[in-house]
C-alpha cells in the first residue's frame, strides 16, 4: 500500500509540474501550440484543399478548359481588349478543327468542342457564347474546389450558392440577379463576382426555367426594339457575369 501511495503521489507531482514548465514558455510557443490544435481538429477535407491552380489534383484537360472559359469574360469584367485579339489568330492556326463541319452527322470529340467554344466570337456586349459552364461528376471529385480555385485565380470572387437549397423560384431569382449585378463587398475587396451554383440537379423545374430565361431574355434584349428592351432592363441588366452549375447526374 505506501509502494502504491508513493507511486501515485510522484504521478500527480508529475502530472501537475508539465503545465507549469510549459507556462514559463515564451508567448509565441503557446500561439503556435493553439494554431496546431486547431488545424488538428480542421477536417483533412480542410486542411489539405488545395488553394492555388498548381495544388489542383483533378484533370488538367477540364482544368485548363474551365479557365480559358472564364477568361473570356475578361473583355466586359475587366475591359482587357487583348482577350480578343489573341482569339482571331488562333482559329486560324488550328484549320483541322474546321473540317468537321462537312460531316454534321458525325460526333464531334471533346477537342473539336472545345475548340468550338474558346475559338468562338463574342456577342455584341462582349460577351462569351456560352454563358454557363457545367462541372458533372461524381461526389467527391473536386468539382466545387476546381470552381472556386479557377474563380479566384482568374480574379474574382466565388459566390456559392446551393441549388436544392432555395425551393422557392423567385429567391432563386433574387440570388442570381444580386450575385451576377451587384459587387462583392464595399470596401478593400472589390472583385467582380463569379457564381457557383452547386447541386443545380436538385434545382425544380421552375428554378431551372428562371436560370434559362435571364440567360435567353439577355441575349434577346440587344436584339429587340427599344420599347422592349426598356421593359427588360426594367426586370434586370445584362448578364455580366459568369456562372458555374456543379452537379452529379448530368
Amino acid at each position: 500500500r505506501r509502494r502504491v501511495l508513493e507511486a501515485s503521489q510522484q504521478l500527480t507531482e508529475i502530472i501537475t509540474s508539465e503545465p507549469s514548465t510549459e507556462s514559463l514558455e515564451p508567448g509565441g510557443d503557446t500561439g503556435l501550440g493553439a494554431e496546431e490544435e486547431s488545424a488538428s481538429h480542421c477536417l483533412w477535407v480542410d486542411k489539405f484543399t488545395p488553394r492555388r491552380y498548381i495544388e489542383l489534383l483533378s484533370d488538367d484537360y477540364t482544368n485548363r478548359c474551365l479557365l480559358k472559359w472564364l477568361k473570356l469574360w475578361d473583355t466586359v469584367v475587366f475591359g482587357k481588349e487583348k482577350i480578343v485579339n489573341k482569339a482571331k489568330p488562333s482559329t486560324a492556326a488550328h484549320p483541322p478543327f474546321s473540317r468537321p463541319k462537312e460531316h454534321p452527322n458525325k460526333w464531334k470529340t471533346k477537342v473539336q468542342l472545345t475548340e468550338e467554344i474558346l475559338e468562338a466570337e463574342l456577342d455584341q456586349h462582349k460577351r462569351p457564347k456560352y454563358k454557363v459552364a457545367l462541372l458533372c461528376g461524381p461526389p467527391g471529385l473536386g468539382k466545387t474546389t476546381l470552381a472556386h480555385v479557377i474563380a479566384r485565380h482568374a480574379g474574382y470572387n466565388a459566390v456559392e450558392m446551393n441549388a436544392s437549397d432555395d425551393r422557392s423560384p423567385e429567391v432563386f431569382k433574387t440570388r442570381i440577379e444580386a450575385a451576377t449585378q451587384m459587387r462583392s463587398v464595399l470596401g478593400a475587396n472589390e472583385k467582380p463576382n463569379c457564381l457557383i451554383i452547386d447541386e443545380i440537379d436538385g434545382a425544380p423545374a421552375a428554378s431551372i426555367n428562371v436560370l434559362l430565361n435571364i440567360i435567353h431574355r439577355k441575349d434577346v434584349e440587344g436584339e429587340g426594339a427599344a420599347g422592349a428592351g426598356r421593359r427588360r432592363r426594367r426586370e434586370g441588366g445584362l448578364l455580366l457575369r459568369p456562372i458555374i452549375c456543379i452537379c452529379n447526374d448530368q
